[in-house]
């Protein structure tokens, strides 16, 4: 018997960055399902890009593209938006109410309070898991996760660091939860051969410290090609730290041996490099290793959140975040020896065509809601 149709709202707040390659993926795979999707997103971070992204989905979203105040800290919006929300869910005859990061699954879960036939599931994203318990910000969104349990449907955690972090954070879940990995869709599997002139290395993030962009910058000083020319590399992305970073590159002499071409979409960057580098501090289930795998591109990263998970049957090769010599270590090496890099990511390969795709991530997605739903 075919499983029922579904409404389903998926709430986040910004559209950038993997949480919302996850949401649009998936408003894509759930749409092609047969499925009634819906999105609600911040009305205060909307720009241009912002507008061509979201615009892209309309095809996607029957139920309409909403927007509601989101502020990025706490403020009278968190008041509000929770009302409108459930308010926009009851007038859509909603099932499913997915909250995407620390305020996506805010919004979702206080809309769930009240009545109403939807269930509501959380994805953390990385997000409140990132907040410290130190911090007063930590103290109250940890408080807000251990309150909010009772309204929870479910947890979705991409990866096994991200449940075992909550758990550690926060408590032991009293909902159900799932580990489902992020997917990749079949045209991402086509390798990106590099440009004649790319450089050595590439970058694709958001430029803040929490991406380690210093320790990347330091380590590339005493990287040297076989030849005894100096490395270079690409390192694409915009953010907070931006500024700090070009006057370090200045301050190191390496103008002439980086480019900054901005913010520009990952694949479009595979081929301005040779091998990418993924230096972070903290992550969760980071795409932009997943993608540069599957682009058939050796990828240096750091041993840090669900990182190794992907690094399944290689992640010996994984260094130390905020260690400069480990880096630099491990970049020599791939300039060094090109054809062990080559066969590292033939593994790495295999792992992720095997356990990330797409249609395997929507789909146990899709039947977590079915079974949520015939249990209420």
């Amino acid at each position: 018997m075919a499983e029922p149709k579904l409404r389903i709202l998926q709430v986040m707040r910004a559209p950038v960055g993997g949480l919302f390659r996850h949401v649009a993926d998936l408003t894509r795979a759930l749409s092609e399902m047969g499925h009634d999707v819906g999105l609600v997103v911040d009305s205060l971070a909307n720009d241009a890009q912002t507008e061509s992204k979201l615009g892209a989905l309309l095809p996607y979203a029957s139920l309409g593209i909403h927007r509601f105040a989101m502020p990025r800290v706490l403020g009278r919006g968190d008041l509000v938006t929770p009302l409108g929300v459930r308010k926009l869910a009851k007038s859509l005859d909603i099932d499913v109410l997915h909250g995407h990061g620390a305020k996506g699954g805010f919004y979702a879960r206080l809309a769930r309070m009240g009545g109403g036939k939807a269930i509501a599931v959380y994805t953390p994203h990385g997000g409140v898991l990132h907040f410290s318990r130190a911090s007063r910000s930590g103290r109250i969104f940890h408080r807000l996760e251990r309150l909010l349990m009772g309204q929870t449907g479910a947890i979705i955690f991409e990866s096994a660091y991200a449940q075992k972090t909550y758990s550690a954070l926060i408590g032991e879940p009293t909902c159900p939860t799932r580990i489902i990995h992020n997917g990749l869709t079949p045209d991402e599997f086509v390798p990106v051969p590099p440009d004649a002139d790319a450089a050595d290395f590439v970058f694709v993030g958001e430029l803040r410290d929490l991406k380690g962009i210093h320790v990347l910058a330091e380590a590339l000083v005493g990287v040297h090609r076989p030849d005894g020319q100096p490395a270079t590399l690409t390192l694409a992305g915009d953010g907070p730290d931006r500024a700090a970073l070009v006057e370090q590159i200045t301050r190191l002499n390496l103008t002439d041996r980086i480019t900054l071409p901005g913010a520009q979409p990952a694949r479009a960057m595979f081929s301005r490099g040779r091998c990418i580098i993924v230096p972070s501090l903290a992550e969760s289930l980071p795409y932009i290793v997943l993608e540069a795998a599957a682009a058939r591109l050796p990828v240096i990263a750091t041993n840090v959140g669900g990182i190794p998970e992907i690094f399944d049957g290689s992640a010996e090769s994984l260094i130390p975040p905020s260690d400069v010599p480990a880096l630099q270590q491990a970049m020599q090496r791939v300039l060094d020896d090109p054809q062990a890099a080559q066969a590292e990511m033939e593994i790495r390969l295999a792992r992720i065509e095997s356990a990330f795709s797409l249609a395997n991530m929507a789909g146990q997605i899709e039947a977590l809601y079915q079974l949520l739903l015939v249990k209420t």
